[in-house]
């Protein structure tokens, strides 16, 4: 698989499995401007960086503005939610569990 090799949703967002070993997940995300803003608590801790794009995030309602080359490491049980994206918005999410 190319990371590069996608197509922008018009609506939500694409998850492609990358890597799944052990005790690690790495998982491309392709995002639209057209999504739905949910709240995340996951059990695993998360670190991710945008590829492309800009997105804004709470976590732990605090606001993350996550640009190109940006990064964040998300612990385990923190409440987090991506409330703005731009369309083609790319991430790379390494799950740590």
């Amino acid at each position: 698989m190319n990371l590069f090799d996608y197509t922008i949703p018009e609506k939500n967002e694409e998850f492609d499995l990358l890597l799944e070993h052990e005790s690690l997940s790495i998982v491309r995300i392709v995002s639209s401007d057209n999504f739905e803003s949910k709240k995340y608590v996951q059990d695993e801790d998360e670190w991710i960086l945008v590829i492309e794009g800009e997105a804004t995030l709470l976590l732990n309602k605090e606001e993350k503005v996550l640009k190109k080359g940006d990064s964040l490491l998300i612990p385990a049980k923190a409440p987090h939610q991506v409330t703005k994206m731009t369309k083609g918005t790319v991430w790379l999410v390494i799950h740590i569990f």
